[in-house]
């Protein structure tokens, strides 16, 4: 955990309140969603996040998609596909590029110069990553594919050359070379076919005048702390430091401090953000605003920023969250991928959904309250969310299960239109084996 030692004088105090208003208008839920969403809008919010996080579970929906759903509502996925994978068949030369910068995150392309001190710190840890004695023929034997094929994808360039599964996520000998160029910078994302990647080298994608223009690692480090805390509205130092996986406390310390001198953040007290009794240091951007209400109701990925970092949802949010897919079945208290529901400025419930396909149905597959929660109120906004969630995933109808003391409520609401909700009501240990 990241604490400043010096002194710490708020300039200012917020509520708790304020604080999430502060923190939800910063990633854009203070906005009205527009009535079509276009693709102005998908990179307005990709401005505001700064990154968007990529994970392959495809239960409802692949995770990369929900954020912008949550933002926009029910936008055309193939407006995303079209801006964040490029063409499979061609050099990527778009505006969004694939890199670590939390976990793997489309990012600009633009941003290539600020991830010269990771690609480094991959570099120097080439043992550590490798750990193969044919590592030198295999980096080379890939080098010279990609030059020849272009963006490729690994199933390409194995051919009849050595494999041998094993290590990291089963990965094969190409598979690692690919991975580790792609850290440290040789290689760079060329779009996907589906959900596989296709690699190229770095010349192929990334324009010529960002090529061999990294910024030193002090000066990257304080514009990524920079960025995160205008993402974040209002921010500790180990919410500014997570929001890109920074682990070295000093600079990150060193930044803030910088950017407070400079007047671009301002120390606040945050009312019930405290450690031991002792309030924890935060700062308010210059750029947040604080909303006077947030209007919006919103399923969450567990990987969108504003819950992704398990502290900040619980400091600010009352949220103690931890997704459950690497829970075995028989231990998950609330289900297999169970999704944060924001209704204004609460997370009012979580629920487990499940996009079944050939049915044409979105399970939900349980549902809970919060703390937070006001059920008469929130059940209604929740289940016309739900509605939509369905629609934009070509699904016709809404079932509900008995699972989750917030079960009843939501299929009470959705009951309103008959036609398009079921209710499905089966045993928790069948319900797991089902979505297992």
């Amino acid at each position: 955990m990241i604490q400043n030692r010096a002194p710490f004088v708020a300039a200012e105090s917020l509520s708790a309140g304020e604080a999430r208003r502060m923190a939800l208008a910063a990633q854009g839920f203070s906005r009205r969603r527009p009535a079509t969403p276009a693709v102005r809008h998908l990179h307005a919010a990709m401005a505001r996040m700064g990154v968007l996080q990529i994970d392959s579970v495809n239960v409802f929906a692949r995770s990369h998609y929900l954020p912008l759903f949550s933002r926009l509502g029910a936008y055309d996925p193939a407006v995303l596909d079209r801006a964040m994978l490029g063409r499979p068949t061609a050099a990527r030369t778009g505006r969004y590029t694939e890199y670590l910068a939390h976990e793997a995150t489309f990012l600009p392309v633009e941003d290539w110069p600020l991830w010269g001190f990771r690609r480094t710190a991959f570099r120097d840890r080439r043992g550590e990553f490798w750990g193969r004695t044919s590592s030198a023929r295999a980096l080379d034997r890939v080098r010279a594919e990609l030059a020849d094929r272009g963006p490729s994808r690994p199933a390409d360039l194995r051919g009849d050359g050595p494999g041998g599964r094993g290590g990291w996520w089963e990965w094969d000998e190409v598979k690692h070379a690919l991975e580790y160029l792609w850290r440290i910078g040789e290689v760079a994302i060329a779009g996907r076919d589906g959900f596989e990647r296709r690699y190229a080298l770095a010349e192929h994608v990334v324009p010529a005048d960002l090529l061999g223009r990294d910024l030193p690692r002090a000066d990257a480090i304080a514009v990524l702390v920079h960025r995160a805390a205008r993402a974040q509205g209002v921010a500790t130092a180990a919410d500014i430091a997570d929001y890109y996986r920074i682990k070295d406390r000093s600079a990150v310390l060193a930044a803030i401090r910088d950017l407070e001198q400079a007047g671009t953040l301002v120390a606040v007290r945050v009312r019930g953000w405290e450690r031991s009794g002792r309030p924890i240091p935060a700062w308010r951007h210059e750029d947040a605003v604080l909303a006077r209400r947030v209007r919006t109701t919103a399923v969450l990925s567990p990987f969108d920023p504003v819950v992704w970092f398990r502290d900040r949802a619980l400091r600010a949010f009352s949220l103690d969250y931890r997704i459950e897919i690497y829970t075995p079945a028989a231990q998950r208290r609330y289900g297999y991928y169970s999704l944060p529901v924001l209704v204004d400025d609460r997370i009012a419930a979580r629920v487990d959904l499940k996009a079944d396909r050939s049915a044409r149905t979105l399970l939900v597959q349980s549902a809970w309250w919060e703390p937070q929660a006001r059920p008469a109120a929130d059940a209604e906004r929740i289940a016309e969310e739900l509605r939509v969630a369905a629609g934009w995933q070509g699904l016709e109808r809404v079932s509900v299960s008995g699972w989750g003391d917030a079960a009843d409520a939501l299929a009470d609401a959705l009951h309103a239109h008959p036609e398009r909700v079921h209710r499905h009501d089966v045993g928790r240990t069948e319900r797991l084996r089902a979505i297992d």
